[in-house]
């Protein structure tokens, strides 16, 4: 099966199918609206943000609230509202590039990405009108700011275990909440908070609860690891009043929300991830480039030149990885009439919640890869605030567990695969056993004529790697998989490398295809896609081996070696002219 340009990609499809380049969104189609966009937002970043970094960080929230209006009358908070609510109505790709953008102002991103994405989306998409007209304009200028509050003292990964209770009180005109909830971003300042509580104790609603409500409260600002420029708090809800025209949605059906809002969240924080490796890649790079040992700068050390070339790599295939998913969005949503219908937007949103988790996976561990790296460039003024380094260290740690914990997010790639497949939205079963026919026979040998051919085929045997061991799998457990977690997330780490590997190869043709120069972007794929597949043999390996023994499990190892040959490259010659074109740019190269 093959997606062909233009053709509109089904969700989780990338592993059965082969995607024609033209068929991806890369950052090299960026147009001069988005690259505008993307100036505004780094050149008020520059001017307003940073030069207030210290304040930020000891918390000064008036200042928070000044940049965020200020942010507002730039646009850069109105992106995803629609212009009948006085929005930009813009595009995913817009959206996407203000986040990446912001994230350079250290964690101010948090206060602005918390209020534009978890805070004001869920009144977009399933908002009623009066609901839409009463708060939109204000949120889309700043001149209210918002917060979400989901997570509770003894609810985090199992939101819908949620103790807070709404009761409609005698007269039926408000809902009457009592709960706490925990780890909410904003809360020192929010105008509006939207809520999560159980109807009667049963039915999971949301709520959109102003601040002036009387027994609103919030306790005090946590002393937190990093991300200390951004406000964490309990938001305390005592016998709060909240009027019945503000229940978000219907009775009972709050984690349609919740886990709409969930995708949207994903995906908006793998992009901010990009944002911070091209920060910390930059700031890495300046400091190889002034700091001298043994009479000569540390850029010019080849283990110092390893480091930056794989920094500049991740970055690159994370990159690729969240503007193709976001640019499948916007395809989705270029064929809804009316935009402000949040509802079908949020459904088309959600045919890619399993990109989604996919890329809030890798983006938030190579993010702290490239800031772990950057602190070891910097050796021991790494761990000194006066450097970018330590800040950027800590801050970064949060990304795996926001927006649902990594290994919640691996559980969920595998189960939301299966339930396609289960549904017949998505052939997996059958590929899965149009590939032991396949496997009796001679499999196809990589076109070394072709531009990245062999890694065109390490790509292919890496979709055959994951149809052998998944299918495996179910054969073997069916029903009680779920259960094997082990094995689950095994599965998703080859998930997450096929896509991650075919975006960066994706973009790469696509360049090269263009007639423009692609030899940066070649290196990276050529010695990336055999990283990757080397940790893709790895997890299959680890699959068999913890399903079967003896004389099966070496049949299984024999079969998994016929889908795992290839031949290495001079990594070490390519990530050395990878990293001197970066020493060279001072900066983050695609």
């Amino acid at each position: 099966m093959a997606t062909e340009a233009g053709q509109l990609a089904k969700g989780g499809a990338f592993l059965i199918e082969t995607t024609s380049e033209q068929n991806v969104f890369t950052p090299e189609d960026f147009t001069q609206e988005h690259l505008m966009i993307a100036d505004t937002t780094r050149a008020f970043v520059e001017g307003e943000v940073i030069p207030n970094a210290e304040r930020l960080e000891h918390q000064d929230w008036d200042l928070t609230v000044q940049l965020l209006r200020k942010a507002g009358e730039l646009g850069l908070l109105a992106a995803d509202v629609p212009e009948a609510y006085e929005g930009l109505g813009a595009d995913k790709v817009t959206s996407a590039l203000i986040t990446e953008n912001i994230t350079r102002g250290g964690s101010f991103a948090l206060s602005h990405g918390a209020h534009v994405g978890i805070g004001s989306l869920p009144i977009v998409f399933f908002g009623n009108e009066q609901q839409k007209q009463k708060y939109l304009p204000k949120l889309a200028t700043g001149e209210w700011i918002a917060a979400y509050a989901l997570t509770e003292p003894g609810s985090g990964s199992d939101a819908l275990g949620a103790k807070t209770t709404a009761k409609l009180s005698a007269d039926g005109k408000f809902y009457v909440l009592n709960g706490t909830k925990q780890f909410i971003t904003n809360s020192a300042f929010a105008d509006l908070f939207v809520v999560y509580a159980k109807i009667d104790g049963e039915k999971f609603s949301a709520f959109i609860v102003e601040r002036g409500y009387e027994g609103v409260s919030t306790g005090p600002e946590e002393k937190k690891m990093g991300i200390k420029a951004s406000s964490t708090r309990q938001l305390i809800l005592e016998d709060v009043h909240v009027p019945v025209e503000n229940l978000l949605g219907e009775p009972g059906r709050g984690h349609v929300i919740a886990f709409n809002i969930l995708n949207i969240g994903r995906y908006k924080l793998a992009v901010g991830c990009v944002g911070g490796m091209k920060a910390a890649i930059e700031a890495a790079v300046s400091y190889a480039k002034t700091r001298k040992q043994f009479q000569t700068e540390i850029a010019n050390f080849p283990l110092i030149q390893q480091k930056i070339a794989d920094m500049n790599i991740r970055a690159f295939v994370t990159e690729s990885m969240c503007y193709r998913s976001t640019g499948e969005i916007d395809k989705q949503l270029h064929g809804i009439d009316d935009h402000t219908d949040g509802q079908t937007v949020a459904k088309a949103i959600a045919e890619y919640a399993l990109e989604c988790s996919v890329q809030k996976v890798y983006a938030s561990e190579a993010l702290d890869f490239v800031v772990d790296e950057t602190v070891q460039i910097h050796g021991g003024m790494g761990f000194i605030q006066e450097y970018p380094a330590e800040r950027m260290y800590r801050d970064s740690r949060i990304n795996r567990i926001f927006e649902g914990t990594n290994e919640i997010n691996r559980l969920l790639i595998p189960d939301m695969l299966l339930r396609k497949a289960m549904k017949g939205e998505l052939p997996l079963l059958q590929a899965a056993q149009g590939l032991q026919q396949e496997l009796m026979g001679m499999l196809p040998q990589p076109d070394t004529a072709e531009l990245l051919g062999e890694e065109t085929h390490l790509l292919e045997m890496a979709k055959k790697t994951f149809l052998f061991v998944g299918g495996t799998a179910v054969q073997k457990y069916m029903q009680s998989l779920k259960d094997e977690q082990e094995i689950l997330a095994d599965l998703a780490d080859i998930v997450i490398e096929i896509y991650a590997l075919e975006s960066a190869l994706l973009r790469a043709k696509k360049t090269a295809a263009r007639g423009k120069s692609a030899d940066l972007q070649v290196a990276m794929v050529q010695v990336y896609a055999r990283e990757a597949f080397a940790r893709i043999e790895a997890k299959a390996r680890n699959i068999l081996a913890a399903m079967e023994e003896g004389d099966v499990l070496r049949t299984q190892l024999a079969i998994l070696r016929k889908l795992t040959k290839f031949q290495p490259v001079n990594a070490k010659v390519q990530k050395r002219a990878i990293a001197r074109e970066v020493i060279e740019a001072g900066k983050y190269l695609a």
